[in-house]
């Protein structure tokens, strides 16, 4: 009976023995079982010793091993199958482009396991950028993920085509004018990146600020590669080329430590110089017991005698940046300097013109 199955399996159909075609099969239910196995063991074992650790980046890496895994097994496996047979190399040599799918497809686990990879680096940078005041550098965890995985994958790319055959450096020759082309009709986008980069590096404002521009006025919403995000105070939300912000003047209205307060108080022209000195004094006594008021530098001076009025300049700063509180500030000393201004009997004047008329005593006559 044995003899009978041997030489059965001994029988050769399509250039292979039915003994190869059963090593065939066997080879790929050890590759599944094998994958099993692996499953296991990464989501078992090195799974608990990674839980038993205090360092987060063997968890993150064990993630970005798993899959990968699995297809090395998938690939390995029917490789080494596809080995037990005996493949014609004619007309086309078989085992040669077995092997160089192969090969290419290990190329592709392996960036397959570094773009994944990549996270880790994220991870340990949004740490660190977390704790620094800037936000600007938070937008920088984004392009820094993008970059790497571009470069990962262009690599890869490169590898598997040097792999099957093709010379990459005859085919960067071959695209030389091609590139030139390309970089002139990408000069535009390649000087927003190096824009971003200067904003990135020189940090003129940060996500959330109240910038101003010749352009536009708002709030910074987000930083690109290739633009600026700014929320408008009428809501609508404006891109600006980073070129065009990098060749800017860009007025930081968040940065400031405080707000200003300039106004003049403008007291009619039938009041009598002490009168005005008193108001310029209670004006004064009105700034140094506001605590909304910065008592580092402040300005109160019956400075001009105007066409329509007598002007005292008052000239100060609130400790609040946020502009309710500003508002809230500046209506309480509106509202005290005009109490004052009853109280002296004084009043506040506006735009009056006094026209006189001259009888003229020889026309009379």
């Amino acid at each position: 009976m044995w003899q009978q199955i041997s030489v059965t399996l001994d029988r050769t159909f399509w250039g292979n023995t039915l003994w190869q075609y059963v090593f065939f099969a066997l080879a790929i239910i050890a590759t599944l079982v094998l994958r099993l196995i692996v499953k296991h063991a990464i989501d078992v074992w090195l799974r608990r010793l990674t839980a038993k650790t205090a360092w987060e980046a063997d968890d993150r890496l064990l993630d970005a091993f798993r899959r990968p895994a699995f297809f090395l097994v998938y690939v390995s496996g029917f490789y080494l199958a596809l080995e037990l047979l005996s493949l014609p190399a004619e007309p086309i040599d078989v085992p040669r482009f077995t092997y160089a799918l192969f090969t290419s497809l290990l190329i592709f686990d392996g960036a397959w396991f570094l773009y994944s990879a990549t996270e880790i680096l994220c991870f340990y940078l949004t740490r660190f950028t977390d704790k620094t005041e800037s936000k600007l550098d938070d937008q920088l965890v984004p392009i820094v993920r993008k970059s790497l995985r571009v470069i990962i994958v262009a690599l890869a790319l490169v590898m598997i085509i040097q792999n099957l055959g093709y010379s990459v450096s005859s085919l960067l020759a071959g695209l030389g004018l091609g590139g030139l082309a390309f970089a002139l009709a990408a000069k535009d986008s390649l000087a927003n990146m190096f824009g971003s980069v200067t904003i990135f590096t020189d940090r003129p404002f940060q996500i959330g600020d109240w910038i101003k521009m010749a352009s536009v006025e708002g709030i910074v919403e987000d930083v690109g590669f290739r633009s600026t995000r700014v929320r408008t105070f009428a809501k609508t939300l404006v891109s600006i080329p980073n070129s065009k912000i990098a060749n800017e003047i860009i007025e930081n209205v968040a940065a400031r430590p405080m707000r200003r307060i300039s106004m003049r108080v403008g007291l009619s022209y039938e009041s009598s110089a002490d009168q005005m000195q008193a108001a310029v004094e209670a004006i004064r006594e009105i700034l140094e017991s506001h605590e909304g008021i910065d008592q580092g530098y402040w300005l109160v001076y019956f400075d001009e005698l105007g066409d329509t009025s007598l002007s005292i300049f008052v000239y100060c700063f609130t400790k609040t940046t946020v502009w309710a509180e500003y508002l809230q500030i500046r209506q309480e000393l509106n509202l005290a300097i005009m109490r004052k201004v009853e109280q002296l009997g004084l009043e506040i004047a506006f735009p009056t013109q006094t026209v006189y008329l001259r009888r003229d005593a020889a026309a009379e006559a």
